[in-house]
């Protein structure tokens, strides 16, 4: 966790309602966007319908409390802040960034973004790209996570080095 993510995340630990969620809030944070995501009670008996329904009362009955925070936070700390719910299985999330990557390609890629839009997995080049790299976001989870470990350790030690 960057010092910047912690910083934002005790922010809102200290500016989040009490009430709103069951535990800590999930706060992912990166170079454009603050993502929090709450986990709310699951209403007794409730199936993927039911958790679906308590989300979005939930969204419903705090929005206007939820922008007046994003909004404080956007001026704090120079982030947009997205927010999400977890009920049971369920997870939502509400109005986040979609932001343009620039990249370029040589042609073996662009054919395997071209023929997952001729297969009609993706509608474009952009939404292909976007779908692999969910993709491998999913595969490579173990590996994601050692490696944003290593690179926390790398900042630890460099913020302890000399001046």
């Amino acid at each position: 966790m960057s010092e910047g993510t912690e910083s934002i995340s005790s922010w809102l630990a200290g500016r989040l309602p009490d009430d709103w969620f069951d535990g800590a809030p999930e706060i992912t944070v990166d170079r454009d966007e603050v993502l929090v995501v709450g986990r709310l009670p699951a209403p007794d008996g409730a199936d993927a319908d039911g958790e679906a329904g308590r989300i979005a009362r939930f969204r419903e009955e705090t929005r206007d409390r939820r922008i007046r925070i994003a909004r404080e936070a956007e001026q704090r700390f120079a982030h947009k802040v997205a927010w999400g719910a977890q009920c049971g299985e369920t997870r939502e999330l509400f109005t986040t960034l979609s932001v343009p990557v620039m990249t370029r390609l040589r042609q073996p890629e662009r054919l395997v973004l071209d023929t997952l839009v001729d297969a009609g997995v993706a509608r474009s080049r952009s939404h292909a790209l976007a779908w692999c790299v969910r993709l491998v976001g999913e595969h490579s989870d173990e590996w994601l996570t050692q490696l944003r470990t290593a690179m926390e350790e790398v900042r630890r030690v460099r913020d302890q080095g000399p001046a």
